[in-house]
């Protein structure tokens, strides 16, 4: 056996923390979870670096900021010269792979690192289906048939859609299916250490969800609180009011929203299944006890929150807030829940910690376990803030814009305009236990949310003078960490055709 540990993360997209009991959901239960934080580390504030899924990978994989990686948008994937996790463990031996989905890696010399490669993403295999290292476990024609109502659903309004499928194996179902390829990846791994990445797409949209968990969860799902008048009374950022508009749920559909949530929590019930079948199978082929494992998500999803759906250029924790696990017993504490400030980027950092290898110094994460693997909530200073952006400086999205699209503002707006919007501005977060701030200096309002009376982010409550000094203190953090972390030569914005949308 190697003296070094083994890696297993496993990469939810688009699951907020608070989908689970564990973070706080009144009906959905996680046990697999509970069973996994019940063997280590459970972290009640951890915040990825940038909500949107292929910057939150790369700045994960590289333990870097968004804007020091340079991917800040979904179309700048990770560059050809950056060192990252993967480069790290295929030079000191492991073997390396991915099943699940990607969304982070391009390059031929990256992708030639891995000794496995099964890739699914949204809508089922990608146009090549080629695998490496292992082939599939179940027919490609049974994963093409359960993926094609992803592919083909009708949506029940203009702003959102979901589906129920029926009477087709579990096991073809992207949930089903990565669980079961890692199963099968450890029972035929033997003594060579590895690095594995588990990346399951769901519950990322398109929203499919096998029936028998759609009716665990369908009389279970309670909506979040609203107030009324949130993006009309002036205290919201324009860019929100924006989202609103397009994603927002209107009254009459209440009930939809209602089956919609439904079909979410049910994924993520599938997803607790799937991690369930992974852990029994490291305990059954005895890798548990040398196998470092990570649960968690690269971003949220605002999942009837703030009376929206999906997700967008915004900092509320149903975006940011993601759901984090890390479990090695025998070697780090267990059954802890630590509420210090954590990033993503903070991860590959602390597996190269406890794998006792080398942090280089282009890394801007920190090891999560501090003076003799102590969790960082009993340091002598633990940390109290956390990070995130948005935006790669391009022009802002105003409601005029929007205003030239033709109504209803919905699912359909929200792609066409959505390149734009993801490179607008350079807005950047602070949060911490009590309150969160964001700033973008290229224009719009100061948000301002004090979560301790206010833990649904209701109330912007930047113009308040009351909170002169509170404001004071986090635009002096958000200017320190921007200055610490520096920049990156700025990333290609969208072609020109892109701000025209006639």
């Amino acid at each position: 056996m190697s003296s070094r540990p083994n890696i297993l993360v496993i990469m939810t997209d688009q699951q907020k923390a608070t989908a689970s009991h564990l973070w706080g959901s009144p009906f959905c239960q996680t046990p697999n979870l509970a069973r996994l934080a019940g063997e280590g580390v459970l972290y009640e504030h951890a915040i990825t670096p940038h909500p949107l899924c292929m910057p939150a990978r790369v700045a994960f994989w590289t333990g870097r900021y968004a804007h020091s990686t340079g991917s800040r948008r979904n179309e700048t994937p990770m560059a050809p010269d950056a060192l990252h996790a993967f480069k790290l463990w295929k030079e000191a031996g492991f073997r390396c792979g991915l099943i699940g989905k990607n969304h982070c890696f391009t390059e031929q010399s990256d992708l030639d690192l891995f000794d496995v490669w099964c890739e699914i993403g949204h809508g089922g295999l990608p146009a090549d289906p080629t695998t490496k290292g292992m082939e599939w476990f179940r027919p490609i024609e049974g994963i093409h048939a359960a993926h094609e109502l992803r592919r083909s659903l009708t949506p029940q309004n203009p702003r959102f859609g979901y589906a129920i499928s029926d009477h087709l194996p579990l096991e073809d179902h992207s949930t089903g299916l990565v669980a079961g390829q890692t199963v099968r990846f450890l029972e035929e791994q033997g003594e060579k250490p590895f690095a594995l990445w588990v990346s399951f797409p769901d519950p990322h949209e398109p929203w499919v969800c096998p029936r028998s968990y759609f009716e665990e969860m369908e009389d279970q799902v309670q909506l979040p609180p609203w107030r009324p008048g949130e993006f009309s009374d002036g205290t919201a950022p324009e860019r929100n009011q924006i989202l609103y508009e397009m994603v927002g749920v209107r009254s009459e559909e209440i009930d939809e929203l209602r089956g919609l949530l439904a079909a979410y929590y049910g994924m993520v019930r599938f997803l607790d299944d799937g991690v369930g079948q992974i852990l029994d199978a490291l305990e059954r082929t005895g890798l548990r006890e040398n196998t470092i494992v990570v649960f968690c998500s690269d971003h949220g999803d605002f999942m009837g929150e703030h009376r929206m759906q999906c997700k967008g250029g915004a900092f509320y924790d149903a975006l940011v807030r993601v759901p984090l696990i890390v479990s090695w017993p025998g070697h780090i504490p267990q059954a802890v829940r630590d509420d210090s400030l954590v990033n993503l980027i903070d991860i590959v950092p602390t597996l190269l910690q406890l794998q006792g290898m080398e942090t280089p110094r282009s890394f801007q994460g920190d090891p999560l376990f501090q003076g003799g693997l102590l969790p960082t909530a009993t340091d002598s200073a633990p940390r109290d803030a956390a990070f995130s952006e948005y935006g790669a400086g391009g022009p802002l999205f105003h409601l005029s814009d929007l205003a030239k699209l033709p109504e209803p503002h919905g699912r359909h707006t929200l792609i066409q305009t959505l390149r734009w919007r993801e490179a607008e501005g350079r807005r950047k977060m602070v949060r911490t236990r009590e309150w969160k701030y964001v700033h973008d200096p290229m224009g719009d309002v100061d948000e301002l949310y004090d979560l301790a009376t206010d833990p649904w982010e209701l109330t912007n409550v930047a113009g308040d003078p009351v909170n002169a000094a509170v404001l004071a203190d986090l635009r002096l953090r958000l200017a320190d960490w921007s200055i610490h972390t520096e920049d990156s030569p700025p990333v290609p914005l969208p072609e020109d055709r892109f701000y025209h949308l006639a």
